[in-house]
């Protein structure tokens, strides 16, 4: 059997409380599209580039089989890191202020492509959003 090679972040589910106020985060705040709804399976699927980002309440069927409600100290997940575009830390504070969001510090972190800035944010399940910007640039 050859190796596997993992090409990049499919999908990520989340387990949402709230399906609307999810949908404002993800999609009116951060800007992933509605790519595909599933209603009978309580199903929203948005395009986060070359990833999907999964929106499952907990009150529809899939939400359901998942279990109980996630709580403070016990998440479904740690973070997900979305790949940005461009990194303008003003602006992308301010965009996310508009939204209601509270940006949190830029630091440094390391990702897929590299050392690079990145914010941390959380959704409103709580649900940590790393959003990564490109590499540093680096001279020789």
């Amino acid at each position: 059997m050859a190796a596997i090679r993992v090409l990049g972040i499919d999908h990520v589910v989340l387990r949402v409380a709230n399906l609307e106020r999810s949908l404002a985060f993800y999609e009116t705040a951060l800007g992933c599209a509605v790519e595909r709804r599933l209603d009978e399976l309580g199903l929203v699927q948005l395009r986060a580039g070359s990833a999907l980002i999964d929106l499952v309440p907990l009150d529809s069927p899939l939400g359901r089989a998942g279990g109980g409600t996630p709580i403070d100290d016990a998440r479904n997940m740690d973070h997900v890191a979305l790949q940005i575009e461009r990194f303008e830390p003003d602006a992308l504070r301010a965009h996310l202020e508009a939204h209601g969001i509270e940006p949190g510090d830029v630091a440094a972190r390391y990702g897929a492509r590299g050392n690079g800035p990145s914010m941390y944010v959380r959704d409103p399940d709580g649900n940590t959003v790393e959003l990564k910007g490109p590499p540093e640039e680096t001279t020789p």
